[in-house]
C-alpha cells in the first residue's frame, strides 16, 4: 500500500515539515497541490533556483512525488485560458521529468448550460493539445472525477475520444458516490481499467453542507467496499488524502487528519487482507 497527502491539507508547511511529516506518518508520497497558499508552485525558487537542492531533500528522504495536481481543464471556449492551461502541463511535465513523477492531474471542468455533445466536441480540440503535451514529456494525464465530470459515463465519454495512452484516470472515490449516486462496483465496472490514483476522504451525507467532511470512519462512506475493489482487482497505486484546508479551513490540522488517515488505511488493509 502506498500513501500520499495533498499539499492543499497543510498549506502552511513548509518543505523540511513536508518531508518529515511524510517520514513520521508513514507515508510513500506528496501530491503537490500548491505549496504555502500558492497555486503556481512551478514557479517557485523550491521548484526553479533551488531546484536541485529540493530534488535532494526528497531524495534523502526516500519520500516521491506522487503528482503534480495541476489546475488545467478539459473544458474552456477561451484561447487565452487554454494557452494558459498548455503552459502549465507543460511547466508541470518539466518537474515530473525532474521527480520522475508519472502523473499530472487535470480536471474535466464546469460545462454550465452547454449541452454536453457541444462539450465534448471543445474537450475533444483541447485534450488533444493537451496529449501533445504528456507524450513529449513521457508523462500520464489523470483526469480527476470531479466537478461536472464525476459520472463514469461522462469519464468514459471523455476517454473514448482519445486512442492515446497517455490518459487515465483518478478516482476520487468520494464525488461520483456522494454527487452522482454511482456505487463503487458500477463505477469499478466502467473505469476500472483505466484508474491510476485513488483520492480519499470521508462525509456526512445529508447535513446542511449537503454532505460535511470529518475524519476516516467518522462518517458513512461505505470504505470497506471500495477498498475491496481494488484489493480484489491488483491496484498498485496510490491512496492519497484529499483534504482541502485551503478551502474548507475549518477542517482538522493536517497533523491530526494525516496521521489519522495512515493509521485508518494501515487498519483496513490488515482487516482486509
Amino acid at each position: 500500500m502506498k500513501l500520499a497527502f495533498t499539499t492543499s491539507g497543510c498549506p502552511n508547511w513548509n518543505l523540511d515539515t513536508l518531508l518529515s511529516k511524510a517520514i513520521e506518518y508513514g507515508y510513500d508520497g506528496i501530491d503537490f497541490c500548491g505549496y504555502m497558499g500558492e497555486k503556481d508552485i512551478f514557479q517557485l525558487p523550491i521548484f526553479t533556483t533551488d531546484l536541485a537542492a529540493t530534488k535532494k531533500k526528497f531524495q534523502e528522504a526516500s519520500i516521491a512525488v506522487s503528482c503534480f495536481s495541476s489546475s488545467a481543464q478539459l473544458f474552456t471556449n477561451s484561447k487565452e485560458e487554454l494557452a494558459a492551461h498548455l503552459d502549465e502541463l507543460s511547466q508541470y511535465g518539466r518537474l515530473c521529468h525532474e521527480f520522475h513523477t508519472p502523473y499530472i492531474r487535470i480536471f474535466g471542468g464546469a460545462i454550465g448550460d452547454t449541452d454536453r455533445r457541444e462539450a465534448l466536441a471543445v474537450v475533444s480540440e483541447n485534450l488533444s493539445e493537451m496529449l501533445k503535451i504528456a507524450e513529449q514529456y513521457q508523462v500520464f494525464l489523470l483526469l480527476e472525477t470531479h466537478d461536472d465530470w464525476t459520472d463514469s459515463e461522462f469519464i468514459e465519454d471523455v476517454l473514448n475520444l482519445t486512442e492515446s495512452n497517455y490518459l487515465h484516470v483518478i478516482w476520487n472515490i468520494h464525488e461520483p458516490y456522494r454527487k452522482a449516486a454511482e456505487t463503487p462496483e458500477a463505477f469499478w465496472e466502467k473505469l476500472g481499467k483505466r484508474i491510476k490514483y485513488t483520492r480519499w476522504k470521508d462525509s456526512f451525507e445529508n447535513t446542511e453542507q449537503a454532505s460535511q467532511f470529518c475524519l476516516m470512519g467518522e462518517g458513512d462512506m461505505p470504505f470497506t467496499r471500495f477498498y475491496q475493489l481494488l484489493l480484489e482487482n491488483e491496484y498498485k497505486g496510490y491512496f492519497a488524502i484529499e483534504w482541502d484546508k485551503m478551502t474548507y479551513p475549518e477542517l482538522a490540522e493536517p497533523e491530526i487528519a494525516f496521521k489519522q488517515f495512515a493509521e485508518y488505511l494501515r487498519e483496513l488493509k490488515e482487516k482486509m487482507e
